[in-house]
């Protein structure tokens, strides 16, 4: 996303912003320093995906305008029952494939310097042929295409049809190969977009009082970010559906006693931040309080787990070790942890690689994290601390200050 994607046009108060709270209204927009991805970084980023490819044994890969075309070329589209996308040879520039009536547009949204070649079909032609056709003329050694995960079936079996003789494979070796491991700019992204998160959620977690709404303390959080110059949120979750990892549809009320977590964040230049809080409104009882310390004690227990060439399944292992020692269950089974403790984040919130059992990628540099080992206790409440990480050369480091207590949710 760009920076002009991340403001909001209006300085002045609207209406509505006059009655937001104080510590809301006081916000100030967080748009100094930022540095967007350059082209030359986007341009190493496609000759590491060729060098892949040729690795891999693949001619070429193709992509949607998602996220993996925005990371490799800065261009986004979106998906629809007309195929666009481009696609990178292992040798020679990249080429988009694009319905003739859009040609135009994708010319004003395309950056030349990574390839400028733009195939059109019209609505009776096969686009299909299109990619086929691309990768035939860059060089073919493998009769292998490969395709980006978030490629929809029909397209891939469309090329499949349309190109004869040549396998169709998954592409994720190179996009993921690439992705996962990020520069000091994109964590610089990630940083500036952990920090306007922390303070969106101390200006709304300042707004909480007994009885209100759900609904609006999610919007005080989403009106906080917009305060900040972003688009941003949270999923809030109270009382016993906190136990819900994601939530329920049932309308909830914050009732004195009451856990209450929020989960959520932004995007600075498209990189995301996930971070979860999760607090008592009015004084909490000494059960909410012990588990809520056991959690931070798994969570911690993750951390340390956190080392250059170790698995990535051992972090998984480490914070499952603490939750069941103190007598939760086994096995995703509740009450305990239901889900994974970590799962990958840059320009998507949830992106290869996780922390999960099975999982024997080796922890390297560059790596970007979430730890968040959630205790769930269903009928009850359910604890979750979050906060992403990045994987320096000496180890790990958190995008956000971990909670102090279950009073003190901001380091």
């Amino acid at each position: 996303m760009s920076l002009s994607g991340n403001l909001f046009a209006a300085n002045s108060l609207t209406e509505e912003e006059y009655d937001l709270p104080s510590s809301i209204r006081d916000l100030k927009p967080m748009i100094d320093g930022i540095v967007p991805i350059s082209v030359e970084e986007r341009k190493q980023r496609i000759a590491k995906a060729q060098d892949l490819m040729s690795k891999e044994k693949i001619d070429a890969i193709f992509l949607e305008g998602t996220a993996s075309s925005f990371y490799f070329t800065s261009m986004r589209w979106g998906q629809s029952e007309r195929p666009f996308g481009v696609v990178i040879p292992a040798s020679g520039s990249i080429a988009y494939v694009c319905p003739k009536f859009e040609e135009e547009r994708a010319m004003e949204l395309i950056n030349p310097v990574f390839g400028d070649e733009i195939r059109c079909w019209e609505e009776h032609e096969s686009p299909y042929a299109l990619i086929a056709g691309i990768v035939k003329d860059r060089g073919v050694k493998h009769k292998r295409i490969g395709m980006e995960e978030r490629v929809r079936f029909f397209i891939a079996d469309g090329v499949k049809k349309a190109a004869p003789g040549f396998e169709i494979v998954d592409a994720t070796p190179v996009t993921a190969g690439c992705r996962m491991y990020k520069s000091k700019a994109e964590i610089a992204l990630m940083q500036k977009s952990s920090d306007i998160t922390i303070e969106a959620y101390k200006a709304a977690f300042a707004t909480l009082r007994p009885n209100m709404p759900q609904a609006e303390f999610s919007a005080n959080i989403s009106a906080a970010f917009r305060k900040l110059g972003y688009s941003g949120g949270a999923m809030v979750i109270v009382g016993k559906y906190s136990a819900m990892p994601h939530g329920s549809i049932v309308p909830q009320i914050i009732r004195e006693g009451d856990v209450v977590l929020a989960d959520g964040g932004t995007s600075c230049e498209g990189y995301a931040s996930d971070i979860s809080r999760t607090i008592v409104m009015g004084k909490p009882s000494q059960r909410q309080i012990d588990v809520w310390n056991l959690e931070k004690e798994a969570q911690d227990a993750a951390f340390a787990a956190i080392k250059i060439g170790a698995t990535c399944e051992s972090v998984d292992t480490a914070a499952r070790a603490v939750i069941e020692s103190a007598g939760f269950s086994k096995n995703y089974k509740l009450p305990g942890l239901p889900h994974r403790t970590g799962h990958g984040i840059g320009l998507e919130g949830h992106e290869w690689t996780n922390f999960v059992k099975g999982n024997m990628t080796k922890i390297a540099p560059g790596m970007c994290f979430s730890n968040e080992p959630t205790i769930a206790i269903p009928g009850e409440f359910g604890i979750r601390l979050e906060d992403c990480l990045y994987i320096g050369d000496d180890g790990p480091h958190y995008f956000s200050k971990q909670s102090i207590s279950i009073e003190q949710p901001f380091g």
